[in-house]
């Protein structure tokens, strides 16, 4: 019977690195350090291993994929109308180079594995979105030696490269835009606690209402969604504390959902409430009334990220980039408050 041929799980095995380590080192891909490398190289060596021609062949279609992993709810995702343009802009670019996304959707117990199963199954990157306080996917990748790029602040993207759009002074412009119309009660609704642009758009609010001399403690939790909105919405006029008179959402949907629960509470917008939202979704500007709001780029924030992550794939040194700033658009969901300037 003819010996057992070695296999790159055989090298991995020898080595103690995983199997898409010894796949990057044996490809001369980036991902990997020299010293592994080299390690890798005379395992196989040692191991008589020679490449499988078919194995290539299969390495380099799968290597035309880049990875998506939201760790979120399916039904919470199909409601948010961010994900689909950003979605988009990643796959335009890949699709201009040859490659393709693969989406995988999950709970907080299936995240880990489903970036060592991909992996594993030779996905190229990753895109990292929804950053996390204290995240733990920059280690999961640098151990898997897996390429990856992030979305948000340099400083909170777990060591990776990151592409920035900055939402705090967007979210400090709503809050001067609202002091200017005459407004001191204003509230904030939050996205999901943990995540680094929730602590940064709660963070931006509570500077700028201080900065203007008002009470910053006026944050009821929300989660990003329809109904997480409306029920943030209605607690703020159910604690017996003076109304607010402005409310600062952390996205549209939220926002869009507030100004339904308060016309179902029988409150004007922007008569006896105003609001603003971010991201300016093609809604926004359809609502009654129409929503002012910040912008967010999320298709050219799609874009930058896959560019930046092939250019990681392809060996190439890169650097943080960081978008043109969010800013607020103006429209008929915010005025002076009920009792005037």
């Amino acid at each position: 019977m003819a010996a057992k041929r070695p296999t790159i799980r055989d090298i991995a095995s020898a080595v103690g690195v995983s199997s898409a380590a010894v796949s990057y080192a044996l490809n001369d891909r980036p991902g990997v350090s020299e010293e592994t490398r080299r390690r890798v190289r005379q395992a196989a060596t040692d191991l008589g291993w020679v490449p499988n021609r078919a194995a290539r062949a299969l390495v380099s279609q799968q290597s035309s994929l880049v990875g998506l992993v939201l760790r979120r709810r399916p039904e919470t995702l199909a409601a948010d109308p961010f994900f689909a343009p950003l979605l988009a802009g990643i796959e335009q670019v890949l699709a201009g180079h040859g490659r393709s996304l693969v989406l995988r959707v999950v709970d907080d117990e299936a995240e880990r594995d489903a970036y060592h199963e991909m992996v594993k199954a030779g996905i190229a990157g990753f895109v990292l979105t929804d950053l996390r306080v204290d995240d733990p996917r920059g280690s999961w990748l640098r151990d898997l030696a897996s390429p990856a790029v992030a979305l948000g602040r340099p400083d909170q993207a777990a060591g990776l490269p990151a592409v920035e759009l900055d939402d705090r002074a967007a979210i400090a412009d709503s809050v001067d835009h609202l002091v200017a119309l005459g407004h001191a009660r204003i509230a904030h609704v939050t996205g999901i606690p943990g995540m680094v642009h929730t602590d940064s758009r709660i963070e931006a609010f509570r500077s700028a209402m201080t900065r203007c001399g008002l009470d910053p403690g006026l944050v009821e939790v929300g989660d990003f969604t329809a109904d997480g909105g409306a029920g943030a919405t209605k607690r703020l006029f159910s604690t017996g504390r003076p109304e607010p008179t402005a409310i600062v959402y952390a996205n549209d949907l939220m926002a869009m959902a507030g100004l339904a629960a308060l016309d179902r509470m029988g409150r004007s917008v922007p008569g006896d409430v105003s609001i603003t939202g971010f991201d300016d979704v093609p809604l926004a500007a359809y609502a009654s009334p129409p929503l002012t709001t910040v912008t967010s780029d999320a298709l050219g924030w799609g874009r930058a990220a896959a560019r930046l992550l092939l250019e990681i794939v392809d060996g190439d040194d890169v650097t943080d980039l960081t978008l043109p700033p969010s800013r607020l658009v103006l429209r008929g969901s915010t005025g002076p408050p009920p009792d005037g300037p």
